[in-house]
């Protein structure tokens, strides 16, 4: 999200841009008397704010609107369909995926692979992301978008204003700067990396289906590791260092098995893939074997589950009894509106939330709150981090059209 300019008539002018912008991708197709009712701004005003958004090739007009009401039609504005375009890419530690996607928040272009990444140097696994993203942006310019930013979602910690990956333990990457290898996958396109609980909640808040939308809830994602992200009045909460969100490493169980962070009984220990694995009687060996595509873990447990397998069935009750525990405490903290399960939880939600449920209706300190009816499960699935790293992209457009213009003339 964009930081609040200063109140300097240039400042104005751009959150202005922005206002119509947004009012148009919220609620077109719109005329300008509709915008100038949405925004609370003249017509006149509007009329020369489009003009400007419609040279920088970020607004188009469709023809006349509303045929038959009383005086003259104005012109329907929608955004471009071939204007800019956000990547977002994703290093999985079983797969690579790059997307692009437009100013509606289509995605126009994909790209997805798999890939071992889990304890491969991090040259070879970047070289190969940019790669896929130089291909999805030459598909993406050949419908006609120019892809203007790339974001990049990654399973670990991200010190904050920088792309540098602090630790990412289930990759084995540490002190990675990310940009200084992608940088010349995109040239002149901004570049900045996320942590992959982050980018997926921003996709939930964008993209999630909500009815109404939340604004404030707790993401839960999950790959080996356990990532969680917390968006408090649409906005995420980082932490002074970036690291806010680390739900993995809140210790359920005290006297538990020891963590790869140093603690003892870490949720991810008891609710992380491998160890739901190990506690069913499953392995990843396994799961490489029968299922080839990226989250064969969880689809080996899922299908087990499905079959009636008592033995996964008991590993993921006592996985969602763990993630109660520990999101218990969470939602006592924040109080929010929602818990979101995302990520590759969303296939296991069938056997999780009874347990998870259980485990919050007895720990709420709110008696009036039951443990059924907090924790939703997200509709966009395992894809949640990359379309919020290509949408955080195309939010900062629309967030400040002007700061596209001036990128577009450099």
């Amino acid at each position: 999200m964009a930081a609040p300019l200063p109140n300097t008539q240039q400042a104005i002018r751009r959150r202005n841009l922005s206002l119509v912008l947004h009012a148009v991708a919220a609620h077109g197709p719109l005329s300008r008397a509709a915008v100038a009712a949405r925004i609370g701004l003249t017509r006149a005003a509007v009329s020369t704010l489009v003009e400007e958004l419609a040279r920088d090739g970020l607004l188009v007009e469709l023809g006349p609107s509303r045929p038959g009401t009383v005086g003259r039609p104005g012109s329907a504005l929608q955004l471009n369909e071939r204007g800019p375009a956000g990547l977002g890419a994703e290093i999985g530690v079983d797969h690579l995926a790059v997307y692009a996607m437009d100013l509606g928040r289509r995605v126009r272009a994909r790209a997805q692979v798999e890939s071992a990444n889990r304890g491969r140097a991090p040259g070879p696994v970047l070289e190969r992301l940019a790669e896929l993203v130089r291909r999805v942006a030459a598909e993406a310019e050949g419908e006609g978008l120019r892809p203007v930013g790339l974001a990049v979602a990654v399973p670990g910690l991200v010190a904050r204003e920088s792309c540098v990956v602090v630790r990412a333990p289930n990759l084995g990457w540490s002190g990675v700067d990310v940009g200084a290898a992608l940088r010349e996958a995109l040239p002149g396109g901004a570049l900045t990396v996320d942590n992959e609980a982050n980018l997926g909640a921003l996709a939930e808040l964008w993209l999630g289906g909500h009815d109404p939308a939340p604004r404030d809830f707790v993401h839960v994602s999950a790959e080996i590791g356990i990532g969680a992200a917390v968006v408090i009045d649409g906005r995420l909460l980082r932490g002074t260092h970036g690291f806010a969100g680390e739900l993995g490493h809140v210790p359920v169980r005290p006297e538990g098995p020891e963590c790869a962070c140093g603690g003892r009984g870490c949720l991810e220990q008891y609710a992380g893939e491998e160890a739901v694995l190990r506690a069913g009687g499953l392995s990843a060996e396994q799961a490489a074997a029968e299922h080839r595509a990226p989250g064969g873990r969880i689809a080996l447990l899922a299908r087990h589950a499905a079959d009636g397998d008592p033995r996964v069935r008991s590993a993921l009750r006592g996985a969602g009894a763990a993630l109660g525990i520990a999101l218990a405490g969470t939602v006592n903290l924040l109080d929010p509106q929602k818990v979101v399960l995302g990520g590759a939880l969303t296939p296991l939600a069938p056997w999780l939330l009874p347990a998870l449920e259980r485990e919050l209706a007895r720990r709420l300190t709110d008696p009036a709150r039951p443990g059924q009816g907090v924790v939703t499960v997200s509709r966009l699935g395992s894809d949640g981090p990359v379309l919020g790293a290509a949408g955080s992209v195309v939010q900062a457009v629309l967030d400040d059209p002007a700061a596209f213009r001036e990128q577009r003339g450099a």
